[in-house]
């Protein structure tokens, strides 16, 4: 059986608390991360929609997460629309590992 889908307020909480695991992320980093925890959306342009965030903005947020901090690693990538899914690297997981929801 499926988990039910997260509501807005699981999401927010879940979000609220990356950030305060992960101080130096930005909020919609944090979303990024926490919608990837709910199964909500592993790919850019599906959080972009859902969250109704420009897919620019969640592609820097993306490459921040890969880059910089090292907790997600791209596992595709549509060359033409730039559509990115992504899946949690073990200190993704690590991290992921101290939330509810």
């Amino acid at each position: 059986m499926s988990e039910p889908p997260a509501d807005a307020d699981t999401f927010l909480a879940v979000t609220d608390s990356v950030v305060a695991l992960q101080p130096d992320l930005s909020t919609l980093e944090a979303g990024i991360l926490a919608a990837l925890h709910l199964r909500l959306a592993a790919d850019s342009r599906s959080f972009a929609r859902i969250f109704g965030v420009e897919h620019a903005l969640v592609l820097r947020g993306v490459e921040t997460l890969v880059g910089d901090v090292g907790l997600i690693s791209v596992t595709t990538r549509n060359e033409r629309t730039q559509r990115t899914h992504y899946a949690a690297t073990e200190t993704g997981l690590s991290v992921l590992g101290h939330l509810h929801g």
